[in-house]
């Protein structure tokens, strides 16, 4: 008897075919990845265990030992929310332009704001924070950018609760339009915010200016951002909207989220799908960026 296999002493067997069936393995075949910016999703599939691990740690690991918890995730959007909403409205007089309470129109955009900048940071550091990870083992690298991107959404659908409790409170009821398009504002939140990500962990790896370069840029995207303002102050400066428009893709989803979740603006349909056009843009060159330069994370991490 071999592995369940019966042989008489008067059967002959094929040495080679036999061979073949007792040490029968599964093989996978590790390959460069090309220069397309192709997902592959199978892989993605059989490390999605990997994935879930990576997942759950980065989210213990931020709450880790702390009093508070996940009321981190409460206290910082609240906290920014009446600071900004003291400095921006009641020192520099910023009004929300459609009559919109600021602190409730202020919170919408820096809702998404934080979940935006969020990502960017932690995905273009992911590479680097995990290199002793990469180095040892081999695993899709794209799973270390994605995880923190669903990551953050935790974050965010707990942050979400409370812009529901403060539409209550100032009685406001989003509409069917609001509904309805808010998936595909968070999706091109998180295209858009994955696409850079992935080109800023491609060149995090080589270059460690990323790190302290990153904080500068945030901040300045957030003030070139309609977090804090209406885009409406820039109808005196069509140059500044039209830009905005097409390289800023946040801006449209704040703008529409704002018009769809409130209602106190009319939702604009162009601006949603040039939005989502730019994001999927931006996806498509972070990930190829990223495959064309996977191949030197394990040597350079």
């Amino acid at each position: 008897m071999l592995n369940g296999w019966h042989c008489d002493d008067n059967q002959e067997y094929d040495n080679t075919a036999l061979y073949w069936i007792v040490n029968l393995k599964t093989e996978f075949t590790i390959s460069p990845p090309g220069r397309l910016a192709r997902i592959n999703w199978p892989e993605l599939w059989r490390y999605r265990d990997l994935f879930l691990v990576l997942a759950w740690r980065d989210i213990s690991v931020r709450y880790k030992q702390t009093v508070l918890g996940v009321l981190w995730a409460i206290l910082q959007p609240i906290t920014t929310m009446i600071i900004f909403t003291f400095i921006f409205n009641r020192m520099a007089g910023i009004q929300s332009g459609d009559g919109t309470p600021y602190p409730i129109f202020l919170y919408t955009g820096q809702l998404i704001w934080l979940y935006f900048s969020g990502t960017v940071t932690k995905a273009s550091q992911s590479l680097v924070v995990n290199a002793s990870l990469v180095q040892k083992i081999y695993f899709p690298r794209l799973i270390l950018p994605a995880t923190s991107a669903t990551t953050g959404l935790i974050d965010f659908f707990i942050a979400l609760i409370i812009l529901a409790g403060m539409m209550i409170w100032y009685g406001f009821s989003p509409g069917w339009i609001g509904l309805l398009t808010f998936p595909i504002l968070l999706l091109t939140s998180i295209m858009c915010a994955m696409g850079i990500g992935l080109f800023l962990a491609s060149i995090n790896v080589k270059y460690r200016d990323v790190r302290h370069a990153l904080p500068f840029f945030i901040s300045t995207l957030m003030y070139i951002t309609p977090v804090i303002y209406p885009v409406s102050m820039l109808d005196n400066y069509p140059w500044a909207k039209i830009a905005m428009t097409w390289l800023n893709p946040i801006s449209g989803v704040i703008t529409n989220a704002r018009a769809g979740l409130l209602g106190k603006s009319e939702f604009d349909w162009q601006v949603m799908w040039i939005s989502l056009l730019v994001s999927i843009v931006y996806l498509i060159i972070g990930l190829r960026h990223f495959r064309s330069t996977e191949r030197y994370f394990a040597d350079i991490a």
